[in-house]
């Protein structure tokens, strides 16, 4: 009796093979060309990139917790250090939750603007995916009726995709770098509202890049709250001490309303980018 043949498995189709460290240059590969993929059948040319922590929790929430953490106390009779501590954390939450409503009104103001532009899908909105300021970013572009981007990350604790990113811009990177390519790759400004070791992490990697002009095209750089960053970060003393020269200050600029943030960054994209940030009801610049 013949022995029945068995066809072998293609490479491609081998998921055991394609998840082995022997094809992580496949997967990093993948995680360039299925993206640019999809931007470019998306048609998104260019970005607005929000940065900021996962913690910080949009106003309602904020307030909710600290009445919670209120009527705990008061059932505890004060004498809890437990229920103290969470009051005062919930207090934080509430004073930062400000930087989560700042955060949705400037997406709307920059997406609105972005709609009115003669170029469809400049300046779309990109955030990390998550929560947070990344899914005030995206709340307040599908607010002012865009889309936006959400570039996630796959983490042990599962950070998930917040619901304000339509299912063809949603991504999720398992490799950190590869996430900040994008980030970077399609922007045109950046906004950096407070947040923890992420933050700086996406953040001064852009700074960096900036400083030693690695990025060639024009960033507009936004320092959002300039009380935080300037008590967490002493720049004059960066300074003082040559670590970094003047001139680099001259690479972000703060803020402080979202009025004073969109002025600022349609400004310079204007400035910069005055073939694409031609509005409909204007005459094509000529350059």
């Amino acid at each position: 009796m013949a022995k029945q043949m068995h066809k072998a498995q293609k490479a491609y189709k081998n998921l055991e093979f394609l998840t082995s460290p022997d094809a992580r240059v496949i997967r990093l590969i993948s995680e360039f060309l299925e993206p640019a993929r999809r931007f470019r059948h998306e048609g998104i040319k260019d970005t607005i990139v929000f940065f900021g922590s996962a913690r910080i929790l949009p106003r309602a929430k904020a307030r909710q917790h600290l009445k919670e953490a209120s009527r705990r106390l008061q059932g505890n009779n004060r004498r809890s250090t437990k229920a103290q501590n969470d009051l005062d954390g919930a207090k934080i939450d509430l004073e930062m939750s400000r930087y989560y409503e700042d955060a949705v009104k400037l997406s709307g103001l920059l997406t609105k603007w972005s709609n009115g532009l003669r170029q469809k899908n400049r300046f779309v909105i990109s955030s990390g995916g998550g929560p947070g300021i990344m899914e005030a970013a995206n709340k307040g572009a599908k607010l002012a009726k865009g889309r936006s981007v959400g570039l996630n990350i796959s983490l042990p604790f599962e950070q998930s995709s917040n619901p304000y990113i339509p299912d063809e811009l949603n991504f999720d990177f398992h490799y950190f770098f590869m996430r900040k390519l994008w980030f970077v790759y399609l922007s045109k400004a950046m906004v950096m509202f407070p947040g923890g070791f992420g933050t700086f992490d996406e953040s001064f990697e852009v700074l960096t890049l900036l400083q030693t002009r690695k990025i060639k095209k024009k960033v507009t750089v936004v320092l959002y709250g300039k009380e935080y960053w300037q008590k967490t970060i002493n720049f004059e003393n960066l300074i003082r001490l040559k670590m970094i020269s003047p001139e680099d200050l001259k690479i972000f600029h703060f803020a402080d309303s979202p009025d004073e943030a969109y002025d600022y960054i349609v400004r310079e994209l204007r400035k910069n980018y005055p073939g694409e940030t031609t509005e409909e009801t204007e005459s094509p610049a000529v350059v």
